[in-house]
C-alpha cells in the first residue's frame, strides 16, 4: 500500500483536516459519519484526479476497501487505476448465475491480465430453489424480486467486514444517477460507498481504456453499452438510450441496489448502493 508520502500535498492536507476534524479518526473502523464530514471529504477532492482520489481512499481504509464491479467499461476503469495503486485492493463481483458467458470468460482475462484474483459472490439462494420456491423464470413473472434474491442479497455477504466500497456509478448514466455524490453513507450496509468517476462520462471512460490498453467485455462490440444478466438485457440499437437494453419492454430501470426501502436515497449521507454503473 502506498505511504502517505507519495500523496500529493493537498490531499495530505485533506487528510489532516479529516484527522483533526474527527473527534473517533483514530478508530476509522467506526462507521458512524456525520453529513458534515462527508460534505468535507466531497469539497476537499472535488478537483482531484481520479487516481489522486483512489491512492487518499486507499491510504484511509486499506484492506478495508473493496471494489465491486460488473466488469463495464467505468469498471475496468477502475480496476485499471486501483491495481496500478496496489495489486492487492479487493475486487468482486455478484454472480447471479445469470451473467453472459462472454462476462464470465471475460473475469479470467482480467484476473490473467492483471495478476489478480477477483471475489465472486454468488446469490444465497440457488437458481434450483429459485425456480422450485418461486417459479420457473421468475425474472419474468417478477423482475425485481429476481434481482433482490440474485443481487441485492449478496451484497452485504460481498462486504462483510469492509469499511468501503468502489463503485463504477456516474451521473451521466441515467436521470436517478444524476445527484449522486462522490462520498455518500450507505445507512442499510453501514459504510462508506465511493464513486470516484461521477464526473465522467462514457467518452472519458472509453478515451482512458484506448489510450492506456485495457481489456474491456467483447459485448461492448456487440451493441451492449450496459450488461448484467443474460436473462434482461438486449442489445441496443443505433439511437437508443444507452441503457435501453436492460429490462426492456418494462417499467424497471435498476436492479435495485440503488434502493433503500423501495426508495432511491439521494442525500449526500446515504448511498445510490451500485456494483458497476456500467
Amino acid at each position: 500500500m502506498p505511504g502517505l508520502q507519495i500523496i500529493p500535498l493537498y490531499l495530505c492536507i485533506t487528510l489532516l483536516l479529516f484527522v483533526l476534524h474527527t473527534p473517533q479518526t483514530a478508530k476509522i473502523m467506526n462507521t458512524t459519519f456525520t453529513p458534515k464530514e462527508l460534505q468535507l471529504w466531497n469539497h476537499a477532492l472535488s478537483q482531484a484526479s481520479t487516481y489522486d482520489t483512489l491512492r487518499w481512499c486507499i491510504a484511509i481504509f486499506g484492506d478495508k476497501l473493496s471494489l465491486g464491479t460488473g466488469f463495464g467499461a467505468s469498471g475496468m476503469v477502475l480496476i485499471d487505476m486501483l491495481t496500478r495503486i496496489t495489486p492487492d485492493i479487493d475486487i468482486f463481483f455478484l454472480d447471479t448465475g445469470l451473467l453472459f458467458p462472454e462476462t464470465y470468460a471475460f473475469r479470467r482475462r482480467v484476473e490473467a491480465h492483471y495478476g489478480i484474483r477477483i471475489r465472486a459472490v454468488s446469490a444465497p439462494i440457488s437458481l434450483q430453489e429459485q425456480a422450485r420456491q418461486m417459479g420457473e423464470r421468475l425474472w419474468e413473472s417478477d423482475p425485481d424480486l429476481c434481482c433482490a434474491l440474485r443481487k441485492v442479497a449478496s451484497l452485504p455477504i460481498a462486504l462483510e467486514g469492509q469499511q468501503a466500497w468502489v463503485t463504477a456509478i456516474r451521473r451521466d448514466q441515467s436521470p436517478t444517477r444524476r445527484s449522486t455524490p462522490m462520498f455518500s453513507y450507505d445507512e442499510r450496509l453501514q459504510l462508506i460507498k465511493i464513486a470516484p468517476l461521477v464526473r465522467w462520462t462514457e467518452k472519458d471512460c472509453w478515451r482512458y481504456i484506448h489510450e492506456n490498453n485495457v481489456p474491456y467485455n467483447p459485448l461492448h462490440d456487440r451493441g451492449y453499452p450496459s450488461f448484467g444478466c443474460w436473462t434482461c438485457t438486449r442489445a441496443v440499437q443505433p439511437g437508443e438510450d444507452p441503457r435501453a437494453g436492460r429490462w426492456s419492454g418494462t417499467e424497471k430501470t435498476e436492479c435495485g441496489l440503488h434502493f433503500v426501502h423501495g426508495k432511491l436515497v439521494r442525500a449526500a449521507t446515504h448511498s445510490h448502493t451500485d456494483i458497476d454503473a456500467s
